[in-house]
């Protein structure tokens, strides 16, 4: 496992427990849950073409929950 691998995986666990421990609404989650599923699906798919599936799958899942709570923001503002 290099450095910058190492990093990332500190950086994921960081951000999760983070995520963990606040309380969100019952909408919030799921938006947030659905991208994050949605995220590592494709995740999956690139890491099995282009290789280091694990990795793909984490950064997937980690870009789709944000994505999901961000929307989650915006359809709340408006």
């Amino acid at each position: 496992m290099t450095r910058l691998h190492r990093i990332g995986a500190v950086a994921m666990l960081l951000a999760g427990l983070g995520v963990a421990g606040c309380a969100v609404d019952q909408t919030t989650g799921k938006r947030t849950a659905t991208g994050a599923a949605t995220g590592a699906a494709a995740g999956a798919v690139v890491g099995l073409f282009g290789g280091n599936w694990l990795g793909s799958v984490g950064i997937g899942a980690l870009s789709g929950a944000t994505s999901g709570f961000v929307y989650d923001q915006i359809q709340k503002a408006d």
